[in-house]
């Protein structure tokens, strides 16, 4: 992968954000992320097919056909195949694993794949009612008028009650600061204007179950963000005919796709059984372990969920994950950097864009182009893992990924 790059995550909290005022739609964003890729490998000539992640333009924006979208990026994709793909909040990462077997079964040297979400166009109860569609909806009427936060409390109140509620709020709290110190070097990011002094004790307020959820509070959840990401899948031949030399690309070295049962309850509210599959599947098809990477972006759509994921990948042991968090291991400068750019909770939820958007960051971090929020990935580490979520761990794509050899 290569060539990547992230529209602006734009939402409440951003300044030029106003509700009341126009915005850019679908075309906007698509078009943005699209040829901003094509200028980095050397244009439409080089794309042989498109696809596109996207979870609910037909409800948000009332549009269907998205890859009807993808030939008005550029006169120059006009009769190239094109696809969209939904798999709720993995859209984008079944984006990616769409174009990397595109490239894998040989029909395609370069693949131009999108993500994008344009969700501000409804009120915060009506938006809740539209994401519910990410579930079973039969379960709607008797779920939380939030119900995404209500299902994902639901896993909070789990754990609280097995692991203990004060360590793991201080976990969930040491999470959002983390998410917007990083996002605050990231210009792209919905929260890069947080001038909040002491994230974590903003963080460590008591959840209002009157007018919110049971064991969430605002500070535990992803944005709902208007946005787009692209990035190009490329073979070696790819490669070359775009004029991209090896140590400016990542080498994807394994992946793992998942699906478990939508109208099944979780086993276990307090794991993410379905992202511990897709994770180790695409370990074992890397040939490694959790040990060996260097960086992770994971799905923290809700705080709990970044702690259930490094228990999820093996980092920490059920139960220990909120001790892992709380010790820093997560933070940028810790053992096992996450979600650099911020995540779900710093960056933003664009929800079909955000797989995208995590190959992106990676792909930055990796070859050095990450600017003020590079971090240091070891040597000895040159690994990277990214887990896209779809629905209450429903739907899992899990991508390894690793340096060049010659990146410096």
């Amino acid at each position: 992968m290569a060539a990547g790059y992230n529209t602006i995550s734009l939402g409440s909290g951003r300044k030029e954000f106003n509700p009341k005022k126009p915005r850019p739609g679908l075309e906007e964003y698509i078009k943005e992320a699209g040829q901003a890729t094509l200028k980095m490998v050397g244009g439409a000539v080089n794309v042989d097919e498109g696809v596109i992640g996207n979870f609910m333009a037909s409800k948000f924006n009332n549009q269907g056909n998205l890859a009807g979208l993808i030939p008005f990026i550029d006169e120059g994709l006009k009769w190239k195949p094109s696809c969209r793909v939904e798999g709720a909040c993995c859209s984008g990462g079944l984006a990616l694993v769409t174009a990397i077997k595109s490239v894998l079964a040989e029909t395609a040297e370069t693949v131009l794949a999108l993500g994008v979400e344009v969700q501000n166009t409804v009120k915060a109860v009506y938006g809740a009612d539209i994401l519910a569609g990410a579930g079973w909806y039969k379960e709607r009427k008797t779920g939380h008028a939030y119900f995404f936060p209500g299902k994902f409390s639901d896993r909070a109140g789990e754990y609280f009650k097995r692991y203990g509620l004060e360590k793991t709020r201080k976990a969930m709290a040491r999470w959002y600061r983390n998410a917007v110190e990083n996002a605050r070097l990231v210009p792209t990011a919905q929260e890069h204007q947080n001038k909040q002094e002491d994230l974590e004790a903003a963080a460590m307020c008591k959840p209002n179950p009157k007018s919110f959820v049971e064991n969430l509070t605002i500070y535990d959840c992803s944005k709902v963000s208007d946005g787009a990401a692209s990035i190009a899948v490329l073979s070696e031949e790819g490669l070359k005919k775009a004029g991209i030399a090896k140590k400016d690309a990542v080498e994807i070295v394994g992946f793992g796709q998942v699906e478990a049962d939508l109208t099944a309850a979780p086993a276990d509210l307090a794991r993410l059984d379905t992202t511990a599959e897709a994770v180790r599947r695409a370990l074992e098809s890397a040939g490694i372990t959790a040990a060996d990477l260097g960086t992770v972006e994971c799905h923290d759509c809700f705080t709990i969920t970044g702690i259930l994921s490094v228990e999820a990948i093996g980092l920490a042991k059920q139960g220990e994950g909120a001790d892992f968090v709380s010790a820093g291991n997560t933070s940028r400068n810790g053992k096992i950097p996450f979600n650099t750019t911020g995540g779900l909770v710093g960056w933003g939820h664009p929800t079909g864009a955000t797989g995208v958007r995590q190959a992106v960051t990676i792909w930055e971090q990796l070859t050095g182009k990450a600017g003020a929020w590079q971090i240091e990935v070891p040597e000895n580490r040159p690994y990277a893992l990214s887990i896209s979520m779809g629905g209450n761990d429903r739907t899992v794509v899990a991508i390894v990924y690793r340096r060049p050899a010659d990146a410096k």
